[in-house]
Formats: C-alpha cells, structure tokens, sequence
C-alpha cells in the first residue's frame, strides 16, 4: 500500500514523501491517526493545497518539542524502591515511575516518549535514559534508583 506521510515518522520517510507500507500498518495506524493519506492524485492533490500548513504545524511542534527539551535536559530525577542488601529491587523501574517522578517536580512527560534501550531499570544506581519528544527531538535525563530505606552507599 503507498500512502503519502502528512508528517515525519521516525524509521519510515518525511513530510509529503510517498512510501511503501504493509497495508495493515496503514490501514490500522497511519490512516485513522491521521498521519498519512492514501497515495493517490487526487490525494496528492490535497496535500499540495495543505503542504504549508503541514509544514508550519511540523515547524510549531518541533518548536514546543525544544522548549520542553530545555526544561528536561539534565534532569536528575530520584526514585526510591525497595531493594535487596545487594542492590537489586524487588520489582522494576519503568517509564510509569518515571512519568511520575517527573510530574512530581512539575514536569510533563508521557510513558510513549521515554526510551530505555536497556529495559526497565532493576537495580539501585544513576542510570541515564533518553526522552523522544519528536523525531528530531532527543533529550537524556537521569534516574536516580535508591532504597526506600535510605540512599544507597
């Protein structure tokens, strides 16, 4: 199936290119999400009379995005979990945790942006974890697991 991206997306093409996707993926989530159209001309057509305001809605959120970088960027947020004499917690740290850690210093972060290539966080430590807020805007952040008994020696 060819459809014509309304926006950039990440691993697939940029605003207006015409790309080749499996016709599930666009027909369950490119097309009902609003960020693509079926590839044809009298779409084509469509997107040439929008490719400005496409673009000007693209340039706003990639502008909102580095505004909320800068609030983000080195970051160190703590959280406390329980934990083993070792170090290893009883459960894991996930995005959840982090969402909410974040929001308890007053600022606005969503499970689907932080990436953790490594997996939830198991033990007690700093570890650094990057946030996507848009596909040209990656910021990192620091997390900061310690005992909910005290800080870790």
């Amino acid at each position: 199936m060819q459809v014509i991206l309304l926006e950039k997306i990440k691993k697939l093409g940029d605003l207006g290119d015409t790309v080749e996707v499996k016709a599930g993926f666009g027909r369950n989530y490119l097309l009902p999400q609003g960020k693509a159209l079926p590839a044809t001309e009298s779409n084509r057509a469509v997107f040439e009379a929008r490719k400005a305001e496409l673009l000007k809605k693209a340039q706003d959120s990639v502008k909102a995005a580095k505004l909320r970088a800068e609030k983000i960027a080195g970051l160190t947020l703590t959280i406390k979990a329980l934990s083993s004499e070792e170090g290893k917690l009883y459960g894991s740290v996930g995005p959840a945790e982090i969402v909410d850690a974040a929001a308890a210093v007053g600022v606005d972060l969503h499970k689907n942006e932080i990436d953790m290539v490594s997996g939830p966080i198991r033990a007690t430590g700093s570890f650094d974890v990057e946030v996507q807020l848009h596909s040209e805007v990656i910021v990192g952040l620091t997390v900061l697991v310690q005992d909910s008994k005290g800080p870790v020696a």
